[in-house]
Parts: C-alpha cells; sequence; structure tokens
C-alpha cells in the first residue's frame, strides 16, 4: 500500500501537515493507524531528538552509534534482499483519519493526517530510522521504497514510557545458533552448517538451535561453537569469503582433531553418554573449540605441511574436570567451565605448551597474569 508524502494545509491548526493512506486498527479500546512511508520520509518524520527530556521523561534507550553503520551496510549490500520490521511510533498531536469509501473495508481504510508540529516518539525502531537515514546517503535511489510503521496516538506523550516497557518485555532474540542456521548470506555461517555434516564427529551430534546443551540432550556441540572454533581456526572476519582450499582445511582439520579427543567417537557410537561427558569433560564446550581453533590457525601457520603430525599430541591432553591443577582458574572457575574471552586465552594458552606452540602477545599477557595469580 502506498503511502500519499504530499503536504496539505490543515484546517483545524492552519498548519502543514502529511497525508498518508492508512489502515486503522483498534488495541485496547484505542485507535491505532499503520502506515507504508517512503524511507526518504522516515528521517524527516522522526527526527529522533529526545535530548531536550530529561532522563525520567525519555521514552527509549540512547541510541547505539556504533550499531547505525551496521544496519545502513546491510543495506547497502543487500539492496535487493534487505528486510525490516515495522517501527512503531508515538504521536503527540490533533491528527484525523478520513475513511475512504472501499469495498470491504469497513472504513478502516483512510487517509491518515498528521501535522507538521505533532511530537514524534519512537518506541520501537530508533536504530532502523537512523540506519536507514545512513544508507540513503549513499543509496538515495531507496528513498522510494517503503517501511510499515505503526502509530499510537499519545497525547502528551504520557504512555510512551510505558509503551516502550511493554514492546520490550516479551522480546527474545534468537539464539546465534539459531542465527546461524538461518543465516544463508554469511559465508562463515555456510560453512558451519556444511561441517555438521563434513566432519564425522559433528554429524548427528550438534544442536542447531540452542546455544546452550541441556543435560538431557544426546547433542554434544552447538552450532554457535562449531561456527566460534572455525572463525578462529581460519583467523577470519565477519561476512569474509570462504574459499574452497579454506573449507577443505576445516573439513580435515576438526577430523583430524577428532582422531586424538576419542570420548567425541564414543558419544557418536552411543558407547557414551553426551551428559556425561559434557559434565565431566572440557573438551566438548564451546570454550574448547574456540580455543581448538586458535591454537590450529597457529599450528598451521607454523607447520603448514606437518601440521597433522604435531597434532599427534594433542592425545596428552588431559581434559577431564578432575585435572582441576590445569583447568581451574584457566577453562573453569569453581569448577564450571567459563566462556570469557581471558579463560579461551588462558586454555589456548596451556594447549599450545602441549604443542610447544608460541604464545600471542595477548596469550602471553593473560598466562603473566594467571601464573601471578597462582603464587
Amino acid at each position: 500500500m502506498a503511502a500519499v508524502t504530499s503536504t496539505t494545509t490543515s484546517k483545524k491548526t492552519d498548519a502543514f501537515s502529511y497525508v498518508l493512506l492508512a489502515i486503522r486498527g483498534r488495541q485496547a479500546g484505542r485507535d491505532y493507524y499503520i502506515a507504508m512511508c517512503p524511507l526518504k520520509l522516515i528521517a524527516r518524520l522522526f527526527l529522533f531528538d529526545e535530548e531536550p527530556l530529561p532522563g525520567e521523561m525519555r521514552a527509549q534507550r540512547q541510541l547505539n552509534k556504533a550499531r547505525v553503520p551496521e544496519i545502513a551496510r546491510y543495506i547497502g549490500e543487500n539492496p535487493t534482499e534487505y528486510v525490516f520490521s515495522a517501527i512503531t511510533a508515538s504521536i503527540d498531536g490533533e491528527v484525523s483519519f478520513e475513511p475512504l469509501e472501499l469495498p470491504g473495508a469497513d472504513g478502516h481504510v483512510g487517509r491518515l493526517t498528521v501535522p507538521m508540529s505533532a511530537r514524534f516518539i519512537i518506541n520501537d525502531g530508533q536504530h532502523r530510522r537512523a540506519g536507514i537515514e545512513e544508507a540513503l546517503k549513499t543509496r538515495p535511489e531507496l528513498g522510494e521504497e517503503t517501511i510499515s510503521v505503526v502509530f499510537f496516538l499519545d497525547p502528551g506523550l504520557t504512555r510512551c514510557q510505558q509503551m516502550f516497557a511493554d514492546l520490550n518485555k516479551h522480546a527474545v532474540r534468537p539464539t546465534k545458533s539459531l542465527g546461524i542456521l538461518y543465516d544463508l548470506r554469511d559465508p562463515q555461517s555456510q560453512l558451519a552448517r556444511k561441517l555438521m555434516t563434513s566432519v564425522s564427529v559433528f554429524h548427528g551430534l550438534t544442536e542447531t538451535e540452542k546455544t546452550t546443551i541441556s543435560n538431557r540432550s544426546i547433542k554434544l556441540f552447538t552450532l554457535s561453537s562449531i561456527y566460534q572454533g572455525t572463525r578462529a581456526l581460519l583467523n577470519k572476519q565477519k561476512m569474509s569469503p570462504i574459499e574452497p582450499a579454506e573449507e577443505k582445511l576445516a573439513v580435515d582439520y576438526w577430523n583430524e582433531v577428532a582422531k586424538y579427543i576419542p570420548d567425541w567417537t564414543l558419544v557418536q557410537e552411543r558407547k557414551a553418554s553426551a551428559a556425561e561427558m559434557r559434565r565431566d569433560y572440557i573438551h566438548s564446550h564451546g570454550l574448547a573449540l574456540h580455543a581448538l581453533g586458535r591454537i590450529g590457525a597457529a599450528l598451521i601457520a607454523a607447520e603448514p605441511k606437518k601440521w597433522r603430525e604435531r597434532l599427534r599430541r594433542l592425545s596428552k591432553v588431559d581434559w577431564s574436570r578432575l585435572n582441576a591443577q590445569t583447568w581451574e582458574g584457566r577453562a573453569t572457575i569453581g569448577g564450571r567451565v567459563s566462556k570469557a574471552h581471558n579463560n579461551v586465552l588462558l586454555t589456548t594458552a596451556a594447549l599450545k605448551a602441549v604443542l610447544e606452540l608460541t604464545l600471542s602477545p595477548e596469550e602471553s599477557k593473560a598466562e603473566d597474569a594467571y601464573r601471578k595469580r597462582r603464587k
């Protein structure tokens, strides 16, 4: 449904107004409106200037400027595929709705007139708005495309804070594993999905929807941990393309690692319980796969032709949680596995010591601090 973006003069206020083709609905006894707004109008309609409002009156979290270029880049790089959900906004102003005589519309389709003097507060979508504005600077031709906007009438903007709380109360972000499973655009997500079937021990043992595995699950790994470990192995930035040789290397490396962690095969052959393996050992947690990816990158860089031979030393690692002398303070804190970056560094350092690999400056710093604490 196209938006009418021309301005008119309001008879009530004698001020310029926006006229939008809209659908009228009703929630909680109040009318609300859905309009299709051209992207070029979004930045003008929603100035997003809450600076004069005191903190207790602010209806939205402060704009995270770091997210804006990411959204703008997403639009610019995917002009034929990008997708946005509706922006939700409160209006403080004398709006009017004129139903159109359309068969079956029952007076719900019409023209929504909003004076330019009205105040708008975005309840949901401030970063989308800012990202759209930024994207149009380099892709102005997208300005005629539209995004849906849900308008709620809120005289005096007295309900906007509660609306923000209500809109976000039940919002649940998808897990990292599910995001990777459904992301067809990211080459590294595509690789992680391929590894689930190409690497023997990952096949049938990978949790694709959750980032954490329940105690009763028969899965041993998460898709997000495979993604993260492989990204560390190939030393790739987000969205970087994957060459065929890199894909083969990833498959070969994880298959080779599996040879020296026979517990994984025991679970796959149903000779051991996945739950007990994760309970008693470090090697099946995301922390371990991340560290194994890091040592793989260092090993292949140091021994590009003989890395398989050197990787055999991995069989000497005692992965048991009972081996607290090795893992407490590195992979575990108080007996619980920690995914913190510092713990990944310390776990990597322990594995590199077994393989006689040089620590990176970041790993050396973490290791020095760890040893000082142990004294």
